[in-house]
């Protein structure tokens, strides 16, 4: 069999397994501040894709995401990133890298808004001249506030209507709360030829359980007490790079994450077509599969180091019949670039495959 038609192979029964293994969880209610386009928010991700650029010493990057904009009251989620490779050159066959992400959410009737800002520190270190090991970490403070004046509760109703002047029966310690927050992940990376690369990464987030709550010691009705940290959450995810000919190479990649029973799935492939001799413009196309909830099309273009991304989640789920399968669009756009070419990338195999 020739090499091509043998990565060709095992592309197909690769992504085959990555489609499987995405089918085949019990899915739960989503959980924590989310991307259709994982793989574009690789700081949010898994911190250990902190500086992880074979190719780049630089990134920066934007995701944009409007949720269920045909219900009444839409969600709203955006992040904006960055991160560089340091010292690539004064360590032998490693780096470190170092980034920020922020995070800003608004959900919800009663106006539930999330600001996040974190940074993130890794490092990444060659194996022999065609496998990664990457270790990083990321810390950094949250603030969430809530507009109660937009919230009706039980007391409210008058049996008519809800009467929003009448008292709510509720205590409030705040309405803004701020706490520190601190995560945690590993990748390895192989690239087995210069027409193929796979990555498997772990990480864990709030590794410190900080509390989130607007009261201040409630009382369950078993009348115990809690104190609502926040449960660790848990992610894996794949990704895969396979040239299959001048003309086209293929991404499977899959995620999974686990948080207190809540289990969100998506996995998918995309594929970069080339528009240009010298790979300088590239065509995205895709399609991706969250579990019982949404098929995710996605089209994207990539020009020199710009690449721009849309997603769009057609619903699939039990609220299909409510927003016509009107679920979100998201936007991604994310800049890479080199400071210097030759950085130290010459005398390694770790390189993504291109055109």
């Amino acid at each position: 069999m020739k090499k091509s038609s043998k990565i060709r192979f095992w592309t197909i029964r690769l992504i085959a397994v990555v489609l499987y293994w995405a089918g085949s969880f019990v899915p739960g209610k989503a959980q924590d501040l989310h991307f259709s386009q994982f793989y574009n928010s690789p700081l949010t991700t898994n911190p250990a894709n902190t500086g992880f650029m074979p190719d780049a010493d630089y990134r920066l990057g934007l995701d944009y995401r409007n949720q269920w904009a045909s219900v009444p009251v839409p969600y709203k989620t955006m992040s904006a990133f960055g991160d560089v490779q340091v010292a690539r050159n004064k360590i032998y066959n490693g780096w470190f890298g170092a980034g920020a992400v922020l995070l800003n959410d608004e959900a919800g009737t009663g106006a539930l808004k999330s600001t996040k800002v974190y940074g993130s520190v890794a490092y990444h270190q060659i194996l022999g001249e065609s496998n990664m090991l990457s270790v990083g970490f990321q810390a950094g403070m949250a603030q969430k506030s809530i507009n109660t004046a937009k919230l009706t509760f039980d007391n409210m109703w008058n049996g008519k209507f809800f009467d929003i002047q009448a008292p709510s029966g509720e205590t409030f310690a705040a309405t803004s709360i701020r706490y520190f927050d601190l995560n945690a992940g590993v990748n390895y990376a192989t690239f087995p030829t210069e027409e193929s690369y796979i990555n498997f990464g772990l990480s864990a987030q709030h590794l410190n359980r900080p509390k989130e709550s607007f009261f201040d010691g409630v009382a369950t009705l078993d009348s115990t007490r809690y104190d609502n940290r926040l449960n660790r959450r848990y992610t894996a995810f794949f990704n895969g790079s396979f040239k299959l000919n001048d003309k086209v190479i293929v991404n499977p990649q899959a995620y999974i994450s686990y948080m207190q029973k809540a289990v969100e799935i998506n996995g998918g492939a995309n594929m970069q077509y080339n528009l240009a001799e010298d790979g300088a413009a590239q065509l995205i196309a895709g399609v991706y599969y969250r579990y019982k909830d949404a098929v995710i099309p996605m089209l994207g273009l990539k020009y020199k180091g710009l690449t721009a991304s849309f997603t769009y989640d057609a619903t699939v789920s039990k609220l299909t019949p409510f927003n016509q399968i009107r679920g979100g669009s998201e936007i991604s756009i994310i800049h890479q670039g080199i400071f210097n070419q030759y950085n130290g990338r010459n005398n390694t195999k770790c390189k993504m495959p291109a055109f």
